[in-house]
This record gives C-alpha cells, sequence and structure tokens, in this order.
C-alpha cells in the first residue's frame, strides 16, 4: 500500500518559498495503475521524486507498506529504495559499457553480487520485452525504443512493490511509446506492485488507467 498524506514542496527562491506541491494526497493499493498529467512546471517529476524517496517533503508524509522511508537514515533508505521501488525516465540512463542483460541486472549488484534468480529473470524480462536476441548487445546498437524496454526490465528486475515511471515515452515515436507503455502496465500488473506514470500525452495516461491532474501544485480528485 502506497499512503500520501498532505505532501506539501516548497523550494527557496530569491529569498522566497515557492510552493510546488500543496497538501497533495494519493493512496493506491497493490496492483493500482495511476497517470498524472499536468503541465510543465506543476510539479509532477517532484511529486514521483518524493514518492521514489528521493526528494523529501517540506511537510505531510509518505508511506510505503507501511514504511516512511523519510524515517530511514540515508543507507536504509538507499536499500529501501533498491529493493521496494522500480525507475523508469524519460532518458533510458543504460550504461554505455555494459550489454542488455548486465544493465537489467545492476540493481542487483547493491548487494555485492547477482543471485542467479535474478539473472534468470532478467533473461525473462528481456524476453517479455521483446528482446531475447539482443541479451548481449550495446545501447549503442539498440533503437531509442529498445534501449527503453531495457530500462523497464531493469526497473522491474528485483520486483518492486512502485514502479515509478517520469515521462518513459517522451523521446520515442508513437508506435514505440505505445509499445513501452503497455508493457508498463502489462509487466507492473504481472509483478502485483503499483504503477505511477507521469506523463503530458493523454493517449499515454489512458493505456496507464486512472488519471488525475496537477494543477497549481494540487491534485484532483
Amino acid at each position: 500500500m502506497l499512503e500520501v498524506d498532505r505532501v506539501s514542496k516548497s523550494f527557496a527562491s530569491a529569498g522566497d518559498a515557492v510552493r510546488v506541491l500543496d497538501e497533495v494526497s494519493l493512496t493506491l493499493a497493490p496492483g493500482d495503475r495511476l497517470a498524472i498529467m499536468g503541465p510543465s512546471g506543476s510539479g509532477k517529476s517532484t511529486l514521483l521524486a518524493i514518492l521514489g524517496g528521493l526528494e523529501e517533503p517540506t511537510s505531510g508524509t509518505v508511506r510505503l507498506d507501511d514504511v516512511d522511508p523519510y524515517a530511514l537514515d540515508a543507507t536504509g533508505r538507499s536499500a529501501f529504495r533498491n529493493r521496494r521501488i522500480g525507475f523508469v525516465f524519460q532518458e533510458h540512463h543504460l550504461i554505455a559499457g555494459c550489454t542488455a542483460l548486465d544493465n537489467v541486472v545492476l540493481p542487483a549488484l547493491a548487494g555485492g553480487r547477482v543471485p542467479t534468480d535474478v539473472v534468470v529473470r532478467a533473461r525473462r524480462l528481456l524476453d517479455r520485452v521483446g528482446l531475447s536476441h539482443r541479451l548481449a548487445s550495446f545501447p549503442a546498437s539498440l533503437s531509442g525504443g529498445e534501449r527503453q524496454r531495457v530500462a523497464v526490465a531493469r526497473a522491474l528486475v528485483l520486483s518492486p512493490r512502485l514502479l515509478l515511471a517520469d515521462e518513459p515515452t517522451g523521446q520515442l515515436d508513437a508506435h514505440a511509446a505505445a509499445t513501452v507503455a503497455d508493457l508498463l502496465v502489462e509487466l507492473a500488473a504481472e509483478s502485483g506492485g503499483m504503477l505511477v506514470v507521469v506523463t503530458h500525452a493523454e493517449g499515454i495516461a489512458a493505456r496507464v488507467g486512472t488519471v488525475r491532474r496537477l494543477v497549481d501544485g494540487r491534485l484532483s480528485s
């Protein structure tokens, strides 16, 4: 369960506090899917960073499976993110010198070694995203859509409870964008986790499911 209670976020600007998020609340249960839309600068990426344990809110609370990541120390919060949360960004952030398979198993390296079951899951995920023939390929030889599909597989390799995607199709053509959006929904559903997607695209939001809009720091009901 993801529980966000009256989360606000302000940033200092020219000596003044600029409020980006204004008492945002939401609740997601396992299997729920949410698309968040809104104009540029409305705070969508900031909200996603807060949900992912990357940006501490000014006020309010975030709890994932009854754990407040901001009550943990830096090491504990990092471990929490690694095991509980998967991220997909507009930029794929693949490591150029690693193969597709190596990029997917990277999150497991935080534990010091990559367990065999993680490698097996990585291969299965790459097969699910249509890249079983590209396991040994490096990012430079992959198309934009293929690189983003590798990023989706990487985000899911540790079976996170919460999958967060920030404009994951923003740099893709319409066909590749639809493919990646459908994969996010399908694979998140298979894992039983929760999915939150930030997007500007109405069509992508519709593929995700429930749509809420963030305007002037407030999230629509």
